[in-house]
């Protein structure tokens, strides 16, 4: 098969493109460039330009002969979702309209899209579940789930076999020259914060948590790109027609938890400089969501295989390599 890997030059999309060939699978990368890098494409050929340009997307899948799609461009930043809704409705539900618009042109069978934990909102369980009530608490959650939606409909009225891969909490890098160079996920935040002399900030300490921070279902960037190429390739070979699956790790670590492990980590842990600073509750921002993994389990034969500290370690890894260069 060729896959077509938008948002490929991504943090998330990097990793998945270099597990797919680590798989065999031969790989084209679309994207923009606004937050991708190049190098990140590897040697996969990179088309620079949006989803939302239909033509570009037309001779893209004809000129490589792409047969399935991983969907990972997006914005995905859910206060600026909050602050900018019709711009994540423009970028996300618009964006994905006229990708599976050129899917369907070009007779592509297969499409695995990148979902989000924020379909859920703030579920009243202790494991959310694929069955878990969708109530998406910010615009950036609503535009996932309206994807999910729209792909859905539009499987049910062509037969295209398709997956929904709802992750939760991503960190850590495979390699430092894949790490995440942006600020908008808590650890780069952090690290951004102590390398700068600044002291990180938790945004909110009185949620109804064991210590009042958020709790969320951290998992590596790399079991993320592992859960992507296992669900790409049984849609590749039609074992897959149409599935919505949790990826994360079932276990909740609280924000103050994590900032904690990145301040020993990072060799800051007790100097008051890097002290978290409490800051007010960040709108959209559910108290405690913790994914249930049982279904991809079953599913796909797939477990996450890293923790926390593997996490930490290796995103601080590739932020000392790239503030050396």
């Amino acid at each position: 098969m060729s896959w077509l890997v938008t948002g490929g030059a991504g943090y998330i999309g990097g990793h998945v493109v270099r597990a797919m060939q680590d798989d065999g699978e031969q790989v084209v990368v679309l994207d923009d460039l606004s937050t991708g890098e190049r190098h990140r494409a590897g040697t996969a050929p990179l088309v620079v330009g949006s989803v939302l340009d239909g033509d570009l997307l037309r001779r893209t899948l004809k000129e490589h002969g792409v047969t399935g799609v991983v969907h990972v461009a997006a914005k995905k930043a859910v206060g600026e979702s909050v602050e900018r809704p019709l711009f994540y409705y423009e970028q996300n539900v618009e964006g994905l309209r006229v990708l599976l618009d050129a899917v369907v042109d070009a007779g592509v069978e297969s499409f695995l899209f990148s979902s989000s934990a924020a379909v859920y909102g703030t579920p009243d369980v202790d494991l959310v579940s694929e069955q878990t009530a969708c109530l998406p608490q910010s615009p950036y959650g609503e535009t996932k789930l309206v994807g999910e939606r729209m792909i859905a409909s539009v499987a049910q009225a062509t037969g295209l076999r398709y997956a929904n891969l709802r992750y939760f909490n991503v960190a850590g890098a495979a390699a430092p020259e894949l790490a995440d160079t942006g600020c908008a996920n808590l650890v780069p935040m952090v690290l951004e914060r102590i390398t700068s002399g600044q002291r990180p900030r938790i945004f909110g300490d009185d949620y109804d948590t064991p210590d009042g921070t958020c709790v969320r279902d951290y998992i590596h960037v790399s079991d993320i790109a592992s859960a992507h190429a296992a669900a790409a390739a049984r849609l590749g070979s039609g074992d897959l027609q149409a599935v919505t699956l949790n990826i994360g790790r079932g276990e909740g670590v609280s924000v103050r938890e994590m900032v904690e492990l990145i301040r020993t980590t990072t060799g800051t842990a007790g100097d008051p400089a890097s002290e978290p600073v409490v800051e007010p509750r960040r709108a959209g921002d559910p108290a405690r969501i913790v994914a249930s993994a049982e279904a991809i389990a079953q599913v796909l034969g797939w477990r996450a295989r890293h923790d926390v500290q593997e996490m930490v370690a290796s995103a601080w890894e590739g932020w000392q390599a790239r503030s050396a260069t």
